[in-house]
């Protein structure tokens, strides 16, 4: 076999670690249980934002500090005997012990102690001693002893002790193998636009193109629709549809919005995911797969051909072919994935010629929320002590009993992408530790309130951005430059969020906590060109991931201004075909018709 030329030593000694681990235990009887399968998850619930990293999703046991309910399934043997059980997890926040502390019981035997306070960062397995399995069926059971978010990855239960791979690659190996992820995928068939990411922009390009004939598929990694404005998250939408250049855009914005409940309602029902739910499931020209992480793509002529998503709870993989794309995931995964040009991070003054940019290029990024919200109660509740989280102090603590958008992590020195789960934890940390100061230090005002509400899915600002055939800047917004393609109309503030200068005094490197400086505009328009990639010809996007710099990216990402975009991606996938072209024959040879379905 040719290997590439970028194989490198440490992919070659991983490759041959994985092959050699494979053929000792060749004839050894193996299975592999993934948490996120379990037949009853219990209150455990599915984490799939590391699916980039560890290639899986997982199990985490999210109690805001009480202990959930048992996981448990029921887990087929090939054959009885004696099996050495292996249990992958991690101590999400070593400090220097962390509290996500669970149990691993098999057939009513607890096995390997207390998992989750190892005391050492990152995912690895560890031991779990043997257990004879007497029948070939054998109830295992995940036991939360904490309500802290304990973190279980995958069982693997061998007759052989040798330890599995620890590295992603032999873990991705190991996984295609003994799930047969190859052998079980299914096709989906052929769709004239496949949708990735069912957030707002992602579910309004879906309906447009679908109500004007399109055969869409729309896939969403999460069970639920709405991306940041879902139950799951809860930012309330931003921007204005009803000051547009062309005002009859922004119509499917207007009937997914639910209201506006604010930020971090304690109600999850305020954002409406029923509503968005039920207006895609009208249309008959939608075919949506929720729980859905599209991994890989494959390509054809430099187009994209299909892409692969993977079941966050089945692991089972369907494969999308399709026309054209469109990339509404947020992260750019789909862009990326193809090659697509893209950027991270500031550019500088020197590059944009923009006022607003840095200095030099950095990879500074807007960070990630995880909102929270707290409740009266009859009586007094008490709250742990948690000398795992962020401390806090009569000195500094944070007197609220809702959060808002300024609880953000990230800021440059965390990639919003590779460490997610870094993110989201320390979050966590923030608002576990702040939590725990006010119900022990203010009980006249914290005794009888719990918390209702805490998010487990970080609500991203700012990742990739897919570079298009024009790419908006500041002067392009200051300015109101009317470029021939313009389309969608935006009116939010160019809104660039930094540590707030007290939260860094306290946290210095750590911060949790945002300020931000409101840079007022005039409604503008953004060009079509900014919403198709400039080098993979079928790949649309739609939504935070267009085609801008990090400061234009300031104004465009509030949510109905990036559902306005789907909108008008529905309507460019319309023409592109009816007139058997692509997303930039759509500027070069057709752009009035898109215009004028635009205006009406």
């Amino acid at each position: 076999m040719k290997l590439p030329r970028r194989v490198t030593a440490k992919y070659l000694l991983i490759l041959f670690s994985f092959a050699a681990w494979s053929l000792h235990t060749l004839a050894q009887t193996q299975l592999l249980v993934e948490a996120e399968s379990f037949d009853n998850t219990g209150g455990w619930v599915i984490d799939q934002q590391s699916f980039p990293v560890i290639q899986s999703s997982y199990l985490m046991a999210h109690g805001m500090g009480r202990p959930v309910e048992d996981a448990t399934t029921t887990a087929h043997f090939e054959k009885t005997g004696t099996y050495h059980l292996w249990v992958r997890t991690k101590d999400w926040a070593p400090f220097p012990k962390g509290p996500g502390r669970f149990e691993v019981i098999v057939n009513g035997e607890p096995l390997g102690g207390v998992f989750g306070e190892s005391g050492v960062a990152g995912w690895k397995w560890y031991y779990g001693g043997e257990v004879d399995i007497t029948n070939v069926d054998a109830e295992i059971r995940l036991k939360d002893l904490s309500g802290f978010n304990g973190r279980c990855d995958a069982l693997l239960f061998s007759t052989s002790k040798a330890e599995p791979p620890q590295d992603s690659v032999g873990m991705s190996n190991l996984r295609k193998t003994l799930l047969d992820l190859d052998g079980t995928r299914k096709e989906a068939g052929h769709f004239d636009l496949v949708v990735v990411g069912g957030g707002v922009a992602g579910t309004c390009a879906a309906v447009v193109a679908a109500r004007l004939g399109l055969k869409v598929a729309l896939i969403q990694d999460r069970p639920v629709l709405g991306g940041n404005n879902s139950s799951e998250v809860r930012v309330h939408l931003r921007g204005d549809i009803d000051k547009n250049h062309h005002p009859k855009l922004g119509r499917v914005v207007r009937e997914l919005d639910n209201g506006d409940p604010g930020n971090g309602h304690p109600d999850g029902l305020q954002y409406g995911d029923q509503r968005k739910m039920d207006i895609i499931n009208y249309e008959k020209n939608i075919t949506l797969y929720l729980n859905t992480h599209v991994y890989q793509v494959e390509m054809k002529d430099k187009n994209i051909s299909a892409v692969i998503g993977r079941d966050i709870r089945t692991n089972k993989e369907v494969r999308f072919t399709g026309s054209f794309f469109s990339d509404c995931t947020g992260d750019g995964t789909v862009g990326y994935l193809a090659g697509a040009n893209y950027r991270m991070g500031r550019e500088s003054k020197v590059e944009t010629g923009e006022s607003l940019a840095a200095e030099k290029t950095d990879d500074f990024t807007l960070g990630t929320s995880n909102l929270w919200a707290s409740l009266p109660v009859d009586s007094v509740t008490d709250f742990p002590q948690t000398p795992w989280a962020l401390p806090f102090s009569d000195e500094y603590h944070i007197d609220e009993e809702r959060s808002d958008w300024q609880w953000e992590t990230g800021f440059g020195n965390l990639n919003t992408i590779a460490q997610a789960e870094e993110i989201r934890d320390h979050n966590l940390r923030a608002v576990y530790g702040n939590w725990s100061y006010l119900k022990n230090n203010k009980a006249e005002k914290y005794g009888k309130r719990e918390l209702a509400w805490v998010a487990y899915i970080g609500g991203k600002r700012e990742s990739r951005r897919l570079m298009g055939d024009h790419i908006l800047t500041q002067m392009d917004i200051q300015d109101g430059k009317m470029y021939p393609d313009a389309t969608v109309t935006a009116t939010w503030t160019i809104d660039l969020h930094f540590p707030q200068k007290e939260n860094s005094l306290y946290f210095p490197g750590e911060e949790f906590f945002a300020s931000t400086k409101h840079i007022r505009v005039a409604p503008y328009t953004i060009p079509y060109r900014c919403l198709y990639s400039r080098n993979i010809p079928n790949l649309f996007m739609a939504g935070r991931n267009i085609s801008t710099t990090h400061v234009a990216f300031g104004s465009t990402r509030v949510m109905r201004t990036c559902g306005m975009m789907g909108e008008v991606v529905g309507m460019a996938a319309y023409v592109a075909k009816k007139n058997e072209t692509n997303p930039r024959g759509v500027y070069e040879r057709h752009l009035d018709d898109l215009l004028d379905m635009v205006r009406d």
